[in-house]
């Protein structure tokens, strides 16, 4: 989850609550709640600092190595929208105790990890344990202060969380560097612990209405999602429908959603009601979170491998580059706190651009890419993210009954992770796939049998007459080639978010 959505993301439920009586108390609550959620947020970009140092200690393939970011979104996509009903079983205060505990212990898990099954499988822990803490903290957040308070405490709330990513990324490159990629991990756990005294102290109990989960369509659904999400993990690697395995899953993933939509069309109660499409807004909302979940991770997932494997970064200067996407997020969550009164579909359309376009630039990289270069795209794509949240958050829920709301605020969630996690595993997937094909065009041109080679500004850096000399070449023919499959998902990336731009349009907005 990135920090402006943490920012504006809606409450989970509704659960009205007499506020604290004292601006103190107001105050402890803010900042701890404010605190809870800036604690989820810096786990994605501290996690893909160190991303090539895990490859590398793990022994793991690009693919595998990915599945950390990934099966991570994935699983809070899958518990978010539970984050409602778990807070009505256990009470607000309760479940967030238990959510931050066990976010902490997987968090410690994460950083004595010896395998990459073994990672993944405290990743999905930890961003399952992680999944209701957003939407608990707006929830309170929202319960405590009075309505006409609402827009200042939560610019407070947001310009605090968007420091997170901002700050961890630079943290987590110099302790990855200093020590291992293990302490990524382990810097987590004082400021979970911290968290966790906090809501101890400072949160009141916020008890809400019991309500009914329709447990048939949350299984069916889930078991699509983790169904697709290990198709497109592992697709890749095992060849794709030439592997009984990847067959499976997309027969379960097939089968499970059909159950889902059938489900959802009959039953009384539906986990979601489809009913809810008939929403206009709320129905383009829905395609945009899911490409707005498309295009958010993409970039800070693929430039860390890209710049250590194929330039020799360190960890310290990825933590950089990183950071600059924080800040460019901070600019545009700024500028819509001062542009609230404009007409949403505006702000949308131009985070979408810029998204192209820094998808665009990052496409003409060549393997001697600066450092300013990387961090000034980057720091585009993050003002897109911050031009895009607010808007597409009004956009999609504002025209939702009071009634609706809940359910349709975990969907959208729902879509928006479920976004994220595919299509890093489809941009992973076609990094590999395009340097394949890359490698196998360019190497069967190196022989001593072409001429081309014995030019005299060719035999000078490069020659074919010992082996030693040979595999020299043959690896720098795969960074070539590796490089060009970067360039291409940089490239999808540009151009999913060009085939959005016109959906914006298709939203009404009336002016209050």
């Amino acid at each position: 989850m990135t920090t402006t959505e943490a920012a504006a993301a809606p409450a989970a439920a509704p659960a009205p609550a007499p506020a604290p009586s004292t601006r103190l108390s107001r105050s402890l609550t803010l900042f701890t709640l404010t605190m809870v959620t800036m604690l989820y947020a810096m786990t994605v970009t501290i996690a893909n600092v160190a991303l090539p140092k895990m490859q590398g200690s793990l022994s793991a393939t690009q693919d595998q190595i990915a599945w950390v970011v990934t099966f991570n979104i994935a699983a809070t996509a899958v518990v978010t929208p539970l984050s409602g009903w778990l807070a009505a079983r256990l009470g607000r205060r309760p479940l967030m105790l238990w959510a931050v505990t066990g976010f902490a212990i997987a968090s410690l898990l994460c950083g004595t990890a010896t395998s990459v099954e073994e990672l993944v499988f405290y990743r999905i822990l930890q961003g399952a344990c992680g999944a209701p803490l957003v939407p608990l903290s707006q929830a309170i957040l929202l319960d405590t202060y009075r309505r006409e308070q609402h827009g200042s405490v939560n610019a407070i709330f947001g310009v605090g969380v968007i420091l997170g990513p901002i700050i961890a990324p630079t943290l987590g490159g110099y302790l990855s560097d200093a020590y291992s990629w293990r302490w990524v991990f382990f810097m987590i756990v004082p400021f979970a612990l911290i968290s966790l005294f906090c809501v101890w102290a400072f949160i009141a109990e916020h008890r809400v209405a019991r309500s009914r989960l329709d447990w048939i369509g949350f299984l069916a659904l889930a078991v699509a999602v983790a169904a697709l999400q290990l198709m497109l993990d592992r697709g890749e690697r095992h060849d794709w429908f030439d592997s009984a395995e990847i067959i499976i899953e997309a027969g379960l993933a097939l089968g499970a959603f059909y159950v889902f939509v059938v489900h959802s069309l009959t039953a009384e109660k539906p986990f979601f009601n489809p009913k809810m499409l008939r929403n206009r807004n709320f129905a383009v909302g829905l395609v945009i979170a899911l490409i707005f979940g498309m295009l958010n991770f993409t970039p800070i997932t693929l430039l860390p491998t890209l710049l250590q494997n194929l330039r020799g970064y360190p960890d310290t200067v990825i933590g950089l580059v990183l950071s600059a996407r924080g800040f460019g997020t901070l600019v545009g969550f700024a500028f819509m706190i001062f542009a609230s009164r404009l007409d949403p579909r505006i702000p949308l359309a131009a985070g979408l651009i810029l998204q192209a376009y820094a998808g665009w630039t990052m496409a003409q990289f060549d393997i001697n890419l600066t450092t300013w270069g990387v961090i000034w795209t980057t720091a585009v794509q993050g003002l897109g993210v911050g031009l895009m949240w607010v808007p597409l958050s009004v956009i999609t829920l504002s025209t939702l009954a009071p009634a609706e709301r809940a359910d349709g605020t975990a969907f959208f969630h729902l879509l928006r992770n479920l976004g994220s996690s595919i299509f890093i595993s489809v941009s992973i997937a076609l990094v590999i796939r395009t340097t394949k094909v890359s490698y196998a065009g360019m190497a069967e041109n190196i022989s001593p049998y072409n001429e081309n080679l014995r030019l005299p500004w060719v035999s000078g850096a490069w020659s074919t007459e010992s082996t030693p000399e040979l595999m020299a070449l043959g690896a720098e023919v795969l960074r070539q080639a590796t490089m060009i499959g970067y360039l291409n998902s940089f490239l999808a990336f540009a151009a999913i978010a060009l085939i959005a731009l016109p959906l914006v349009f298709l939203a009404k907005w009336h002016r209050d």
